[in-house]
């Protein structure tokens, strides 16, 4: 919490520890799903990594990049809105309820949905301007693909 509040006014960030991407925005979202309830587990790394693969058709080398710029944002950075806000400005609604049927996805990973994961993905959902029965739909198609799994 402190290292976040010291972030905050130091004037020490980079250019790039301030530039985000819309694969880097997801990829950030998704950890900050998988670390709400306080434990990632290797089911959940593995799932962001097919997910983002699916999502933005980018190779493992970027992908394993991309997460490791995620985790480090994650000790820093101060909730979803960076990256909510730059996913609303730059996806159409149809990106947005991509975004989230993955972080459903993610959520289901371990075969559970933890309240603390519903909330961060509602949350998002919120903050991405996507309705109530969007957010269902997204849930509903997330776990019609895993049962297909």
């Amino acid at each position: 919490m402190l290292a976040k509040l010291r972030s905050l006014f130091s004037p020490e960030q980079t250019e790039d520890e301030n530039v985000i991407e819309t694969d880097l925005a997801a990829a950030s979202l998704m950890l900050e799903v998988c670390w709400s309830d306080h434990h990632v587990d290797d089911a959940e790394l593995a799932a962001i990594q097919r997910l983002l693969v699916d999502l933005y058709s980018i190779d493992s080398d970027k992908v394993s990049a991309l997460i490791a710029d995620a985790k480090a944002r994650l000790e820093t950075a101060v909730g979803l809105h960076p990256y909510t806000s730059y996913l609303r400005e730059q996806l159409d609604e149809a990106e947005r309820f991509d975004v989230i049927c993955a972080l459903w996805q993610l959520a289901l990973a371990d075969d559970r949905i933890d309240k603390f994961e519903e909330h961060t993905i509602r949350q998002a959902a919120d903050l991405l301007y996507l309705s109530h029965s969007r957010f269902i739909e997204a849930k509903l198609k997330a776990k019609s693909m895993s049962d297909d799994a």
